[in-house]
């Protein structure tokens, strides 16, 4: 569980989520947030604390240590791109969306940061819960909607030629030929380049992130699990060419991971 925290915490110091002096909270309060104990969490600190991330202060407490978040490292191509990242709640999307937009400087379209206020206010107007992710009135008539104003923000930024990291689950839509058909067409018609991610993480990996961010939205996944892990495919892949990033504990730092898609973009 250790490691896990200290992936996840080091995740969000890397893509910037954390900012550079940040205070973080006390062992204690992390423990409530990731539902470990206290023991647990000041080892992923400790181990934080070994990489140069996180340091101690006198009266501050542990606070981020990540100077060189100052720096831009803005990546120029000679046509727009669309990075569409995909996966599962908890896998780790925005992270790695964040992470890959502070390496190129590239704009960043999150489906939650982008569609959130108005699905939560159009599902308590329908009569149920604003956090509900689950029942037939938000994936029949709200999560269509959502993913369209996504998709239109998308194509306004490939259409003025600009570069577009974008994240979102997908699930349904990279199982769907049509719409995958019409994406390739809003690429071919924008001139824009398309690389498509799928992120994996494992299940116990998946359990503590969405315990860690502490959304709402989550809550229903969180009290069934079982249940829901038994109605997901975590070895699905997209059926489109992709590449793989792995957020598991077992897989690479995601920050490595993202410095190797750069490098396939530079090409």
């Amino acid at each position: 569980k250790h490691e896990q925290i200290a992936r996840i915490i080091r995740n969000d110091i890397e893509s910037g989520k954390l900012r550079h002096g940040q205070k973080l909270p006390s062992d204690r309060e992390q423990a409530v947030q990731f539902g470990v104990s206290s023991p647990v969490v000041a080892k992923a600190m400790s181990k934080l604390t070994d990489e140069g991330l996180v340091i101690s202060k006198p009266r501050a407490g542990r606070v981020v240590h990540a100077p060189d978040q100052a720096e831009t490292r803005e990546v120029e191509t000679s046509m727009p791109h669309l990075i569409l990242i995909g996966g599962y709640a908890g896998s780790g999307k925005s992270e790695l969306g964040r992470t890959l937009a502070r390496l190129t400087s590239w704009a960043m379209v999150d489906k939650d940061t982008t569609t959130r206020p108005v699905v939560e206010t159009a599902l308590e107007v329908m009569g149920t819960s604003p956090n509900d992710r689950e029942s037939d009135i938000y994936l029949n008539q709200v999560r269509p909607r959502e993913y369209e104003a996504v998709m239109a923000t998308i194509t306004e930024n490939l259409t003025s030629g600009s570069n577009v990291i974008a994240t979102a689950p997908f699930i349904r839509e990279l199982k769907d030929e049509a719409w995958i058909q019409r994406l390739q067409s809003l690429c071919d018609a924008t001139g824009a380049r398309l690389m498509v991610i799928w992120v994996y993480c494992d299940a116990e990996s998946m359990h503590t992130y969405l315990r860690g961010r502490g959304a709402a939205r989550d809550a229903t996944k969180l009290a069934n699990w079982s249940q829901y892990l038994a109605n997901i495919d975590l070895d699905y892949r997209p059926a489109i060419d992709h590449f793989v990033v792995d957020n598991s504990l077992s897989g690479s730092p995601l920050l490595d991971q993202a410095k190797e898609l750069v490098a396939k973009l530079r090409q």
